[in-house]
C-alpha cells in the first residue's frame, strides 16, 4: 500500500514536470491524479496483456504518466473555468 501511494506521487510529479505551464496543483492533488493515472495505465497495460494493475512495468508506467498528465491537464481545465465564471 505504501509502495503504491509512493509510487501515485513518483507518476504525479513526473506528470506535472512533463505538463509545460504552471499548474495551480498542491501535493494531494498531485498524489490523487498520480494514483488514478496509475490506476489507469495499469488496466490498459493489463487489457493489452502485459502484466497485471499492480505490476510495476515499464508499459504500465509510461501509459500511467500519460494518463496523469492527459488528468492534470483535465483538472486545470476545470479549475481554470471556475475561477473565471
Amino acid at each position: 500500500m505504501i509502495g503504491f501511494l509512493v509510487a501515485g506521487l513518483v507518476i504525479g510529479a513526473l506528470a506535472r514536470l512533463i505538463k509545460p505551464g504552471k499548474q495551480n496543483l498542491g501535493i494531494l492533488a498531485t498524489l490523487g491524479l498520480g494514483l488514478v493515472g496509475s490506476l489507469i495505465g495499469g488496466l490498459i497495460a493489463q487489457f493489452f496483456g502485459t502484466g497485471g494493475i499492480f505490476e510495476l512495468n515499464v508499459i504500465g508506467f509510461v501509459l500511467a504518466v500519460v494518463a496523469a498528465v492527459l488528468l492534470i491537464g483535465t483538472a486545470e481545465a476545470l479549475t481554470g473555468r471556475d475561477k473565471k465564471a
